[in-house]
Formats: C-alpha cells, structure tokens, sequence
C-alpha cells in the first residue's frame, strides 16, 4: 500500500547555517496515528513545515498521497490539515464564518452541514456567532482544529495541540482525534505531553538534531527498550551496597532506605529470585516491594540522551 506520506532524504538548511535537518527518510502509514517526538529545536516543527510545503526544502523528496509537494504542490496540499504549534486566527471574524472561509479557500463548494458538525464535534457551536478574539485560549485552539479540518482532509498535522489547552479540553480533543483516525485520517502528532503519545499513537518516530534516530511501532518499542525497576523497602537504611551483590548492579535511594534494581523484560531470567536469596545471606532485610516498569517517557529520555 502507498503510504500516506513519503519523505526521502530531506535535507533543509537556514541562511544561518544552521542544519535544521539532516537526509531524513520516513514514512507514514496511511490511517494510523504517528507520534513525532524530540526535544525542542530538534527540527519537529521544520519537518512537519515543509511537508506542508510552508517551509521550502533543500534537497530530497517528499510525496504526499502520491503528490509531490513540489511539481504537484496544490494536490498534495489540498489533502493536508494542519493545526498549527503558534496560535494565528483572524482575530475580528466570527467562529463559524472564519471556519466556512478557510473551507472556500480550498475551493470546497460551501457545506454549512459540514461546518456546523465539526463546530458541534469541538463543542464550538454555542461559540459560532462569537469574534475570535473573545475566546479562550483552549477554545481558539479548537478553533484552529476546526480550520484545519474544514476542507475533509485526509492527512491531519496536529504539531503540539495540547499547548496551552487544560485537561477537560485535552481529553475532549483526543476523543475528536479517535473519531478521526476511525474515518480513515491519517493523523501526525508532535506533542511535549508523551504520555498522550503513549495513549495514542500507533507508531513513535524520534527526531534529534535534525536526524530520524528511531521509528518503531509503539508496543514493539515499549517490549524491545522497556526495563522494569524493582524496588525493596529495607527495614534498615544501608551506607552502601555490599559488595557481594556488585554483581546486580543496585543502586541506593531515599538516603539508602530504598534498594533500586533494574533488569531487562526481554531476558530469559530477571534474576530477582538470586538477588533475594543473595540479601538474605547478606543479612539485608526488606520490608516491601514493588515493580515499575518503563514509560515511554523513560524510554524517550533514554534514547535522547545516547544520541547527545
């Protein structure tokens, strides 16, 4: 099957010098949901730019349904819905005026069913008549969801929607992002919150110094870079860990009332029933103990860090 989106070798540099992006290739699925994660100035919001044809690349190729963004600009952009990172509405026009316009743009003919679904869908509907300066920040957020969705796309770029938005606002979105993926849209997401990632997505691409250094399916990541922590709660605080248990590679926590061991879930053995055998002939006695095991959050930060 064409993937929704193709990038091969996209390269982008700025009058600076500055390489905000360096021979990336991806591809994205159609109808799934990718998360694009990476710190800031990792070139998220360049990559998703000139895909949109916003920004102009340097050198490479970037397809979108089948259209090139360049010799084929209008019928790839025609596909793309794009919320934007920074808030730009017209600030004077009323909601559901602003969001019929942005529709003709596309020369869509003029739908006020359509219009009047999707402002109901962002519960924008009581809000249609007002002037976009009197809204909320959650609530032009929204708004801008709404533009972006006005001529059907079939590709939505959401790039950090969460921003600024609070968690009733948050929840009621991503139950908008559902429905989307289930009509078919294909849906790229950035976002600072990555546990929304983690709920979400159904693929995770990590960007650091202008550079893809990971695309996965997110449960094969979870399973491949995942680690679980075990944690004893000791009955007496320790100094330092025993030589004799070097081997486990423990660390010490809450002024050594914690013992921290962390072992691989892929591993045949984890090696817990060895480590408490070996604490009980050392002597330590714990009073409690718990697993966690890594979030995608870890993982990301792990990942990150390897690359610096």
């Amino acid at each position: 099957m064409q993937p929704a989106i193709s990038v091969r070798n996209l390269s982008k540099s700025y009058a600076s010098g500055f390489e905000a992006l360096k021979n990336v290739s991806l591809d994205v699925r159609e109808g799934e949901i990718f998360a694009l994660l990476g710190p800031n100035g990792a070139g998220k919001t360049t990559l998703i730019s000139t895909i949109c044809g916003i920004v102009r690349l340097d050198r490479g190729e970037v397809t979108v349904g089948g259209h090139d963004i360049v010799r084929a600009y209008r019928a790839a952009r025609a596909l793309i819905g794009l919320v934007p990172q920074e808030l730009t509405t017209n600030a004077f026009e009323k909601v559901g005026d602003d969001v019929a316009f942005t529709r003709g743009l596309f020369g869509k003919p003029a739908d006020p069913a359509l219009v009047e679904r999707i402002l109901r869908d962002l519960s924008l509907w009581e809000k249609r008549d007002a002037k976009i300066m009197t809204l909320s920040g959650g609530m032009k957020r929204r708004h801008m969801i709404a533009k972006a969705l006005a001529h059907e796309p079939r590709i939505l770029f959401l790039d950090e929607p969460s921003a600024g938005v609070d968690v009733e606002l948050r929840r009621d979105m991503w139950e908008q992002v559902r429905r989307l993926r289930q009509s078919g849209v294909t849906i790229i997401l950035t976002t600072h919150y990555i546990e929304e990632a983690e709920e979400m997505a159904d693929r995770i691409g990590v960007i650091n110094k202008g550079e893809i250094i990971l695309v996965q399916d997110k449960a094969e990541l979870m399973r491949s870079l995942g680690r679980k922590q075990l944690t004893l709660d000791l009955v007496q605080p320790l100094d330092a860990v025993p030589e004799a248990l070097s081997a486990f590679a423990l660390e010490l926590a809450d002024g050594g009332g914690k013992l921290l061991y962390t072992y691989d879930t892929q591993a045949g053995r984890t090696g817990i029933t060895t480590l408490i055998g070996e604490l009980q002939k050392a002597g330590i006695r714990f009073r409690d103990l718990q697993t966690k095991e890594s979030s995608l959050e870890d993982i990301f930060v792990s990942l990150v860090r390897k690359d610096a």
